[in-house]
């Protein structure tokens, strides 16, 4: 059975005249990678910022774990990691999470650190500092830094953008680890192919509101396209006044 573990419910957010996310619903459900995608502007970045909040929301509900986003214990069980990792250039991988350990006052946390660097194959570079690392060394760091608090549900930015192919696979592998130890993924993304091939349910948002949600083979059904059909056949079906 589906244990659901966040659910937005008609999420309004407003700039001056502008819908930015207009009144839109949909829920998470444990151990799932879920796909927020659609155009440029669509509000998906919009969206996770008001669900974390950091942007404060004009209307709706957001219940995380059956309580209000807005309670302590349940911000402690939220990660966010943006679209460009804040890595600090002066530090190095394993003083990263240190700070985030003390910021979340967690005692004894070496050994935890180690463990997750170890799980992300990067403790051999726990002594290089931030601002030696790629790109995609610091995506993984991003993600191990938000690990050290053991967080339920990740909020994930474009994570794959810029990265060469080796990052992306390894990167990509990281998302499948979380999902096998429960944890619960929201990835805004533009790569409609990794969506397709990682992603348990695909969001499709535009202009602020969901057009459609579902696995990939419900979307196919959905709009009557062939079993070969690719997202990005369906993407372009579902949002096709933006050609």
């Amino acid at each position: 059975m589906e244990q659901e573990v966040l659910k937005v419910t008609n999420l309004k957010k407003c700039y001056k005249k502008t819908n930015a996310v207009n009144g839109i619903s949909f829920s998470l459900n444990k151990g799932e990678i879920v796909a927020l995608t659609g155009p440029n502007g669509a509000g998906k970045t919009t969206t996770i910022k008001c669900i974390l909040g950091l942007l404060r929301k004009n209307d709706g509900k957001v219940i995380i774990n059956g309580k209000g986003s807005n309670s302590k214990d349940v911000k402690y069980k939220l990660a966010y990691i943006p679209e460009t990792p804040d890595i600090y250039p002066m530090l190095t991988v394993l003083e990263h999470l240190k700070f985030m350990a003390m910021v979340y006052k967690i005692n004894d946390w070496k050994g935890r650190a180690e463990k997750i660097l170890s799980d992300f194959d990067i403790l051999d570079r726990k002594d290089e500092l931030g601002k030696d690392l790629s790109k995609g060394m610091k995506q993984k760091l991003s993600i191990c830094c938000a690990l050290i608090h053991d967080p339920e549900i990740f909020f994930i930015d474009e994570p794959l953008v810029g990265l060469d192919p080796k990052a992306i696979r390894e990167l990509k592998d990281a998302f499948k680890t979380l999902k096998e130890e429960g944890k619960t993924l929201l990835i805004s993304t533009h790569m409609l192919d990794t969506a397709e091939n990682l992603c348990d349910r695909i969001i499709v948002m535009k202009k602020g509101k969901v057009l459609t949600e579902g696995s990939i083979e419900e979307l196919r059904h959905e709009i009557k396209a062939s079993q070969g059909a690719s997202l990005e056949d369906i993407f372009l079906e579902v949002t096709e006044d933006e050609r």
